[in-house]
C-alpha cells in the first residue's frame, strides 16, 4: 500500500491551521480551526483506508480482495455527523455570546489573573500537620479511650452513674443507652436464659 502524498500534504496542512486557528481568543476562528481539523481526520481516516477498490456490494464471480474496506467510510460518515453537531453547537454560542456581549473574543476573566498572580504557599494549607489532630481529650482508662462505664466520653474524671434493674421483667438502660439484662443471667441468641 502506498500512501498518496497529495492526501497527506492536505491532511497536514489542515491539521496546522485547524491547530492555529484553535488556539485564538475568537469563538468563529475556534469553529472554523474545529472544522479544520474535522476534515483533517476524514482525510487521515480515508488515506488509512487502504486503495480504492470496488463497492461493498457482493456480485457473483468478484474475487474478495478487489472490495473496498466499509469500515473507513462508516468512520468518515460518523465523523461528519459529530463535526455537523460540533459546528451547530458553536454556532449557538458565537449567537448567544454576540447578542450579549456584542464581541466575539472571550476577554480574561479577572478573578482568572488574580488567581494567576497569587503565590502558590498558602499559610493556612500548608502548614505542618499535629500528629494527634483529635478534638477529644482523651481519658485515663487502660485502652487509652476512657472508662470502661461512661463508653469512652470520660469528662474530667467524672463517672456516670450506672442504673440498676428494678424488676426481673423490665430490662432498663445503664450508662451509654446499652439495655441491662434482667438478673439471674443473660439472655443467648435462642432467646433462653444463659
Amino acid at each position: 500500500m502506498s500512501a498518496n502524498m497529495t492526501l497527506l500534504l492536505i491532511m497536514g496542512v489542515l491539521y496546522a491551521c485547524g491547530i492555529y486557528l484553535l488556539l485564538e481568543r475568537s469563538l468563529t476562528r475556534v469553529t472554523l480551526g474545529l472544522m479544520l481539523l474535522a476534515n483533517a481526520t476524514n482525510l487521515l481516516i480515508l488515506v488509512t483506508g487502504g486503495y480504492a477498490g470496488l463497492a461493498p456490494l457482493f456480485t457473483k464471480g468478484t474475487d474478495p480482495k478487489d472490495y473496498n474496506d466499509p469500515l473507513p467510510q462508516a468512520l468518515i460518515l460518523t465523523s461528519i455527523v459529530i463535526s455537523f453537531a460540533v459546528t451547530a453547537f458553536m454556532l449557538g454560542i458565537i449567537y448567544r455570546t454576540w447578542i450579549l456581549g456584542r464581541q466575539d473574543v472571550i476577554a480574561d476573566d479577572t478573578e482568572d489573573r488574580k488567581v494567576a498572580n497569587t503565590p502558590s504557599f498558602d499559610a493556612e494549607d500548608d502548614a505542618p500537620i499535629p500528629d494527634e489532630t483529635t478534638e477529644f481529650p482523651l481519658g485515663s482508662g487502660a485502652d487509652g479511650r476512657g472508662d470502661a462505664h461512661d463508653g469512652g466520653m470520660a469528662d474530667d474524671g467524672a463517672a456516670a452513674a450506672a442504673v440498676v434493674p428494678s424488676s426481673d421483667a423490665v430490662p432498663s438502660k445503664g450508662a451509654g443507652g446499652v439495655v441491662a439484662p434482667p438478673e439471674g443471667g443473660s439472655r443467648g441468641v435462642d432467646g433462653g436464659r444463659a
